[in-house]
């Protein structure tokens, strides 16, 4: 489960942003988690649980966002949402895509006490 790895990274940026703002402690995380980034937001949810334990995040909810999978065409330059298992042109069918959208682990927002 690299989930939790991936959590215990996120709460040492939100540590960092919170020491940057001198915050108390953080109320609310943001992430957006895109359905190609190899993240499970159920896992996610759950290590966040364990991650947060003794750090300024505690008490924090974690809400996650998730979008799209959006692709541009090598060939006809079109693009469009595509299927997460069906990664081609929406326009002319051509499997020569770029993913433009979908692969992000972003972190979007932090509410912080102050």
């Amino acid at each position: 489960m690299h989930e939790l790895s991936v959590c215990q990274g996120l709460i040492r940026q939100v540590e960092h942003i919170a020491a940057e703002n001198e915050a108390k402690a953080v109320d609310r995380i943001l992430l957006k988690v895109g359905a190609l980034s190899g993240v499970e937001p159920g896992l996610l949810e759950h290590a966040f649980t364990i991650a947060r334990e003794g750090t300024v995040a505690a008490g924090a909810r974690l809400d996650i966002e998730t979008g799209p999978v959006r692709v541009r065409c090598r060939v006809c330059n079109g693009g469009g949402e595509v299927a997460v298992n069906r990664l081609v042109c929406p326009d002319c069918g051509d499997w020569q895509v770029d993913v433009s959208e979908g692969e992000e682990l972003l972190l979007l927002s932090l509410d912080l006490e102050t």
